[in-house]
């Protein structure tokens, strides 16, 4: 790359909860209006589409069962006529897009974010490697396959869903890669005011740990909507807030000011320099790197449920073995 400025848009918007088509027509509308504003990457909060299961964390499980299944009839299939539709968009603009959803493969959901290139094709789909406390009920697991940074148009860009990056050895494996353009995506309007200070303290973080950008958005609930997942005020209130939608530097300062309540679009630009001015201080899988002491085992093969022998060498082939190959 050769130091170009980027400017990239964190949308922070209400989805549709009555399904994914209406979410999906909110995401093609966000593009065109930040590809107006000249965004050449544009990222959305998690599962966006078509929407966040905010009612996992409010409801008790044996109540769960009615929202649960409707979530299953509105998931996302990758690829579907949805996700087609965003990458058509990506392409008419000339725009990266990186969009949560919830995938749906066979009887299980996953959290997983997509990265479409600026030629529509699917550069990344990965799934959330590890769903957070009340998600565990809702999505599976994802596996090693998708800790991985992508080529682009705007650049080498790299994902996490929410608490991922909690995970030190997940953002290292991301770093390892020589990310520049990290994204973060969050639910937003979820536990209250200390979830986005919490937020915006990880983002700053990790740019200034790995030396490169992060674009994060976050999800917003009108009342209504919040009203409509509960009628318990109590519960109300682990609906609201929660919102940090930013665009940070390498040296961990705001781009811009954050978004952190209604709704919006955050437009900033990426001055590309400032990568390399951060890592000529710290390189944290470079020069300031101590390899011989500690160093990231990372398993990036794909997780497969079975293991078909059906030839003499499969017979002889051992997972150890293909561990070695990897």
């Amino acid at each position: 790359m050769s130091d170009p400025i980027i400017r990239a848009a964190a949308v922070q918007i209400a989805p549709e909860l009555a399904g994914r088509s209406g979410t999906i027509e909110r995401v093609l509308n966000a593009i065109a209006e930040a590809a107006e504003k000249g965004a050449g990457l544009i990222v959305f909060p998690e599962t966006f589409v078509p929407y966040y299961p905010y009612f996992s964390f409010v409801l008790p499980p044996i109540q769960q069962g009615p929202e649960h299944l409707r979530l299953y009839n509105e998931a996302v299939l990758v690829p579907s006529s949805e996700t087609q539709a965003v990458a058509d968009a990506a392409r008419k603009r000339g725009v990266v897009v990186v969009l949560g959803v919830n995938e749906r493969d066979n009887g299980s959901l996953f959290n997983t974010q997509l990265i479409f290139d600026a030629d529509g094709s699917l550069a990344l789909k990965r799934r959330k490697i590890t769903p957070t406390y009340h998600e565990r009920m809702i999505w599976g697991q994802g596996d090693g396959a998708g800790l991985k940074v992508v080529e682009t148009k705007v650049g080498r860009v790299g994902a996490l869903a929410c608490w991922e990056h909690y995970n030190p050895l997940a953002r290292y494996a991301l770093m390892s890669q020589y990310e520049e353009i990290h994204v973060g995506h969050f639910p937003g309007s979820l536990v209250g005011p200390i979830f986005g200070e919490q937020i915006e303290v990880t983002m700053r973080h990790h740019a200034l740990e790995a030396g490169c950008f992060v674009v994060n958005s976050t999800g917003w609930l009108t009342e209504e909507q919040i009203t409509s997942i509960s009628d318990d005020p109590k519960l109300q209130k682990g609906l609201r807030d929660g919102c940090m939608t930013c665009i940070i530097s390498p040296e961990g300062r705001h781009v811009v000011p954050p978004l952190t309540e209604g709704e919006g679009i955050l437009i900033g630009d990426l001055d590309m320099k400032l990568v390399t001015k951060r890592k000529r201080m710290m390189d944290s899988v470079g020069h300031y790197a101590r390899p011989e002491l500690l160093h990231l085992v990372h398993d990036a093969r794909p997780a497969q449920p079975v293991r078909r022998i059906e030839t003499p060498d499969d017979l002889n082939a051992t997972p150890d073995m293909e561990a070695e190959d990897v």
